[in-house]
């Protein structure tokens, strides 16, 4: 991302110290975080909410985290397709659709996919799922409302 900066067209979240606040979330449940889950997983989750929520920082961000942690390239580009994959284990597959619930607030098919979670998950990873999904759309709606708009250097 060097030769990508971000520049704020609609205000500064340091003005009422946002930027902090999100910080110390992310030292949690961050990609550089040390949790339970696996860290492909987590990436891979990170990078769905990015797409969701078309957040340009966060998708340039975690695609090259994503890329970082191995992830195999073919499946980072078919994450939209997820769900009609076989590159994707059944835990991953539980993971995103109860990401995609989460982000999209479906009420009607959250409880379900947070029982099947625990058919894969721990008590703690599940709590760890949840937080990097809602630290993930905590950060792109900051984004969003910040205006970080990328610019090619050079």
């Amino acid at each position: 991302m060097s030769d990508i900066t971000f520049k704020n067209t609609r205000f500064d979240p340091d003005v009422i110290e946002f930027h902090g606040i999100a910080q110390q979330m992310a030292k949690s449940v961050g990609y550089t975080a040390d949790m339970a889950v696996e860290k492909q997983l987590a990436q891979l989750l990170r990078l769905r909410v990015a797409q969701m929520n078309a957040c340009s920082y966060c998708l340039i961000l975690h695609t090259k985290a994503a890329q970082d942690q191995g992830i195999h390239p073919a499946k980072i580009a078919h994450l939209p397709s997820w769900e009609e994959s076989t590159m994707f284990s059944a835990a991953e597959q539980t993971a995103l659709g109860y990401c995609e619930a989460l982000t999209s607030y479906d009420l009607g098919g959250f409880a379900p996919l947070h029982d099947a979670m625990t058919q894969h998950f721990s008590e703690t990873e599940i709590a760890e799922v949840a937080a990097i999904v809602i630290n993930m759309n905590l950060w792109t709606r900051l984004k969003l409302a910040q205006g970080a708009t990328p610019v090619l250097e050079g």
